[in-house]
C-alpha cells in the first residue's frame, strides 16, 4: 500500500524525480518530465545524463556527482540549462542525493524543477541593477544612502554608500563615511543639523525637500537636498538622498538681493534728496522770471525740466523693472485711453483695432503705452496715428504713421540712454522693455503697417 501510495506521488508530482548510475546513465526519470521538457520517459532511459546538460554546465553535474559519491550523506544541489526535446534550454534546479547503496533505488536520486521563470526574474533584477548601478555612477547629482537603525523609540543615521558626483563635489570618500554617523563625519553641530533633516524625513514617511548649509573642502557650501524612504516592512529601513550644489546659485541670490538694496537706496536719494533741492530751485527759477526778464531764465527753466524729466526716468527705471507679481484683467481699450490722455498729442490720432483683456500691472503699463505714445509723436510729427491691437493669441502691438525704425537701429533702441529725438532722456523704450520684461513678455520692433515703427509684444497673458 505505501509503495502504491509513494509511486502515486513521484508519478503525479510536478518535479522530475531521475535515477542516475554512478556513470551518469539514467535508470528512471518520473512521467512529469514529458509535461515539463517535452520527452517520452522512456526514450531517456539508458541515455547519459551529461549529453542532455548545457555544455558549460556539464563539469557542475561531473563536480556534483563526485562530491556526493565521496560524501554520500551532504546532498547536493546545482542549476544547469537541460536540453528541451525542441532544442531549446530550460533552467531546472536539481538536488542529487547518494542512493547507491539503496536496494531499492540503486543509484544517484535526482529531484529537479524548473525554475525558468525564477531565473528569468533573476536575468531582470540583475539588468535593473546594473541599469541603477550605471546611473548611480553618472548622473551629475551627488546621491548618498543612509541605514536607518531604530533603538530605543530613537533612530541612529548611518552612511551606507555615496555615488561617485557627491565623492567628486565633497571630497568625501566611501572609505571616510562608510559605517558612520553624520556626527562622526560632520562634528556635532553640523552633524545634529544633518540628524534632524532625516528624522523629519523618517517620521513623515514621504519625500522631503529643502535647502541646506554644509561647507565642505571643495569650496561648495550651499545644497539642495531632497530625501526619499526606503519602507520595508512597515518600517523606514533606508534612506536615499539626492543633493545638488547650488552654491553659485546662492552667491547670484545674494548679489542680485544686495544690488536692489542697493538700487532702492539710490532710488531713494534720487527721489529725494536730489527732487527736492530740484524743485526749489524750480521755484525760484519761476519766482526770477516774474521779477525780471533775461535770456538766460529759459534755457536755466529748460534744463530744470529736463533733469526733473531723467529723475523721472531713472526712477521708473529703477522700480518698475522688477518681476511683477500682482496682476490683473486689464481692458485694452480703456488702459490705452487713460494713456492717451496723459500725453500732449496735438493732432495725432489713436485707433484701437481690437478689444482684448490683457492681465498685468495697470500702473506699470501705463509707463509703457505712455513711452510708446510720446516716442510716436516725437518721431512721427504732431498728426502722426498711433494703432493698438492683438497679434492673434500671442500677444498685441503699438505702430505708428512715422517714418519708422532703420532695421540696424532696432536693437540699439532699447538701449540706456540711447536717443534720437532733440531733448529725449534715452530712457522711454528702455523702460519700456524692462516693464515688458518683467511681465515675462518678449518685445521686439518690425516694421508697421504704413512703413512706421511697431513694436510687438509676445508671451503676453490674454484674458478671456
Amino acid at each position: 500500500m505505501e509503495e502504491k501510495l509513494y509511486r502515486k506521488l513521484v508519478e503525479e508530482s510536478l518535479d522530475i524525480s531521475t535515477i542516475i548510475d554512478a556513470d551518469g546513465t539514467i535508470t528512471y526519470v518520473s512521467s512529469s518530465v514529458e509535461q515539463i521538457l517535452g520527452y517520452d520517459p522512456e526514450t531517456l532511459v539508458g541515455e547519459v545524463s551529461y549529453e542532455y546538460q548545457h555544455p558549460d554546465d556539464r563539469d557542475a553535474v561531473a563536480d556534483a556527482i563526485e562530491t556526493i559519491q565521496s560524501d554520500p550523506d551532504a546532498p547536493r544541489v546545482i542549476e544547469t540549462r537541460f536540453r528541451q526535446a525542441d532544442g531549446s534550454w530550460r533552467w531546472i534546479e536539481s538536488t542529487l542525493q547518494n542512493r547507491l547503496d539503496d536496494s531499492d533505488i540503486g543509484g544517484i536520486l535526482v529531484n529537479s524543477r524548473d525554475i525558468s521563470r525564477r531565473k528569468r526574474e533573476e536575468h531582470q533584477h540583475q539588468t535593473l541593477a546594473e541599469e541603477y548601478k550605471t546611473l548611480l555612477e553618472n548622473v551629475d547629482d551627488s546621491i548618498f544612502f543612509i541605514n536607518v537603525e531604530s533603538a530605543d523609540a530613537e533612530y541612529v543615521f548611518r552612511f551606507e554608500r555615496l555615488n561617485h558626483a557627491y565623492e567628486e563635489q565633497t571630497g568625501i570618500t566611501n572609505d571616510e563615511v562608510r559605517g558612520k554617523t553624520p556626527i562622526d563625519v560632520f562634528g556635532e553641530e553640523i552633524g545634529a543639523d544633518l540628524q534632524a533633516n532625516y528624522r523629519r524625513c523618517v517620521r513623515a514617511r514621504e519625500p522631503i525637500s529643502y535647502e541646506e548649509e554644509l561647507p565642505v573642502e571643495t569650496g561648495a557650501r550651499f545644497w539642495q537636498t531632497i530625501l526619499t524612504p526606503i519602507i520595508t516592512n512597515g518600517e523606514v529601513t533606508r534612506i536615499i538622498g539626492i543633493t545638488r550644489n547650488i552654491t553659485e546659485r546662492v552667491k547670484q541670490e545674494r548679489q542680485l538681493r544686495s544690488q536692489k538694496e542697493q538700487l532702492d537706496e539710490f532710488a531713494s536719494v534720487v527721489s529725494h534728496d536730489l527732487r527736492n533741492p530740484l524743485n526749489v530751485a524750480q521755484g525760484r527759477a519761476e519766482l526770477l522770471a516774474a521779477e525780471c526778464e533775461s535770456e538766460h531764465l529759459n534755457p536755466i527753466v529748460e534744463s530744470l525740466d529736463r533733469m526733473e524729466q531723467i529723475i523721472s526716468d531713472t526712477l521708473t527705471l529703477a522700480r518698475q523693472g522688477q518681476a511683477v507679481s500682482d496682476v490683473e484683467p486689464i481692458a485694452l481699450v480703456n488702459l490705452v485711453g487713460k494713456c492717451w490722455k496723459n500725453v500732449r498729442t496735438a493732432e495725432a490720432t489713436i485707433e484701437v483695432e481690437d478689444e482684448v483683456t490683457i492681465r498685468g500691472d495697470r500702473s506699470r503699463l501705463q509707463h509703457v503705452f505712455e513711452n510708446l505714445f510720446r516716442n510716436a509723436l516725437e518721431h512721427g510729427g504732431a498728426d502722426v496715428t498711433v494703432r493698438v491691437g492683438r497679434i492673434d493669441d500671442r500677444g498685441i502691438y503699438v505702430e505708428d504713421t512715422g517714418p519708422g525704425i532703420p532695421e540696424d537701429a532696432r536693437e540699439a533702441v532699447f538701449e540706456v540712454r540711447h536717443t534720437s529725438a532733440s531733448g529725449g532722456t534715452g530712457f522711454g523704450l528702455t523702460i519700456v522693455k524692462r516693464i515688458a520684461e518683467a511681465h515675462g513678455w518678449q518685445v521686439e520692433v518690425v516694421s508697421g503697417t504704413d512703413g512706421g515703427a511697431r513694436f510687438e509684444f509676445t508671451d503676453v497673458d490674454l484674458g478671456h
